[in-house]
């Protein structure tokens, strides 16, 4: 090829290039101390309540208050929002007035897990086993759960209100808990003809909690009364208020780096928590933008965004009013509806990493690769881009300039081949509010599974992005 051939089409062509490539000794610290800290809050935040609870402290260390605190809001101040203790708003009051809108970075901080049921505890007599029953939540695969140290999160709430924080399996001194497997030489007939989904059924993951019977002749199943005496002496609770729980069994164990490299990172969540945490520090680092920097924490997104928690709420709508009247005297509707038209908003959320293992699922120049920055998605959805939101020309536009001038690494992703499969993001709820939006996220690998990995490369890149997104006039 000729140089001047050579030279156009460089020019021309779109070749998102490999960070760790080109990259100074500095930036390198930056980008694995950035990781360090991401991996401790990933390793602390295993369900959305602890992530919420983290995120304030944060929050409040770097000079945040809540709503409740102000009389009234001006140009620089720092605010937060909780919804329930599981979804969260933070802000940085911008210069201009809030009816021109803000700069928004939502993200969810659920994640596919199990939950324990209304009336978990069950005796196996012939087994001689206490275990407890799980609903999962969000789209899994079973049979990653099985086999597996797990803990268990969340709270048990009484009759009386009194709430009950439950954390069980972190701490090295801790028990854990496990879903137990059929052994290969018995898995032939039972497991060996069910397709992948059914290997592992619903209601055959079944956590063993205890084997000690309690020593009491008068009693009749006498490992599921341990078990409730063990809660009652250690907790204060009886069975009954189990129906009243949120009790969340996760992956127990800490994040850790993965390669020799270290140049990545393995944990449980990082769908979606690496999007909501870059988000905050981003915000952290703004003190006085032009617009209102707004960075937002659904719940629900793994099952669809449902209930007062999730983007398909009036959880939004309340941000803004709440914000608005602590900033006007009075506002009316139309101040409202203004602000969320001008407002701008990235829908934080990841992208499915090309896995070398399985490259036939990807539409190879239309998919993401690890180490070569943000992930811009223009549509998710599926079938012919049903129930997607799909980001105007103009805006994709608009977050390339940001991006290129600011030197954040991109390239761009579709959830895989066109009738392979698909997904969604909380994107479309942001967009029938009539906010221009558009996916913006990092490659991942095991998506939804109990260990996920991405680059710490990408991890900066985002972080970077996004407080330049935040900040932009």
């Amino acid at each position: 090829m000729a140089e001047n051939d050579s030279n156009l089409e460089e020019e021309l062509s779109f070749s998102p290039s490999n960070i760790w490539e080109d990259i100074e000794e500095e930036e390198h610290d930056e980008i694995f101390d950035f990781a360090d800290d991401y991996s401790e809050f990933l390793t602390t935040a295993k369900t959305e309540r602890k992530s919420v609870e983290e995120a304030e402290q944060i929050l409040r260390e770097n000079g945040f208050k809540s709503i409740s605190e102000y009389g009234e809001l001006e140009e620089g101040d720092k605010v937060y929002i909780i919804n329930r203790n599981k979804s969260l708003a933070a802000a940085v009051i911008g210069k201009e007035d809030l009816t021109k809108g803000c700069n928004i970075v939502a993200s969810h901080v659920d994640a596919p897990r199990l939950d324990l049921k209304a009336r978990p505890l069950y005796e196996d007599k012939e087994a001689s086993m206490a275990l407890l029953q799980t609903h999962y939540y969000g789209g899994i695969k079973k049979y990653q759960w099985v086999n597996t140290p797990l803990a268990i999160h969340g709270k048990v709430v009484k009759e009386d209100g009194t709430p009950i924080e439950i954390s069980i399996g972190e701490d090295p001194e801790d028990p854990i808990f496990v879903i137990s497997d059929l052994l290969p030489h018995l898995a032939k007939k039972k497991q060996g003809e069910r397709k992948m989904k059914k290997v592992i059924k619903g209601e055959e993951l079944n956590i063993l909690i205890a084997g000690i019977p309690i020593d009491d002749e008068d009693v009749e199943s006498k490992l599921k009364t341990k078990v409730l005496k063990l809660l009652n002496d250690e907790y204060d609770i009886k069975e009954e208020d189990l129906t009243s729980a949120e009790l969340e069994i996760v992956p127990a164990g800490k994040t850790r780096d993965v390669g020799l490299d270290r140049s990545m990172v393995g944990g449980y969540a990082h769908d979606d928590r690496v999007c909501a945490y870059t988000s905050l520090r981003a915000l952290l680092d703004i003190d006085s933008p032009e617009k209102t920097s707004l960075i937002i924490f659904f719940d629900k997104e793994e099952i669809g965004s449902e209930g007062n928690t999730g983007a398909n709420s009036e959880f939004v709508d309340s941000i803004y009013s709440n914000l608005l009247k602590k900033y006007k005297d009075r506002y009316t509707m139309q101040d409202r509806r203004e602000m969320l038209d001008n407002s701008k908003a990235l829908s934080g959320d990841v992208s499915p990493g090309i896995n070398p293992s399985f490259k036939g699922v990807h539409d190879l120049q239309n998919a993401a690769t690890f180490g070569k920055g943000i992930v811009i998605t223009k549509f998710t959805g599926s079938g012919g881009k049903y129930s997607a939101n799909d980001a105007h020309a103009e805006y994709v536009a608009l977050v390339r300039r940001i991006f290129n001038e600011n030197n954040i690494l991109w390239q761009t992703s579709e959830l895989g081949k066109v009738d392979e499969g698909g997904g969604g993001t909380v994107a479309k709820f942001l967009a029938n509010l009539n906010i221009d939006v558009v996916d913006i996220g990092i490659p991942l690998l095991g998506m939804h599974s109990p260990f996920e990995v991405i680059s710490k490369a990408d991890l900066y890149h985002l972080f970077k992005g996004y407080r330049s997104f935040l900040e932009v006039e």
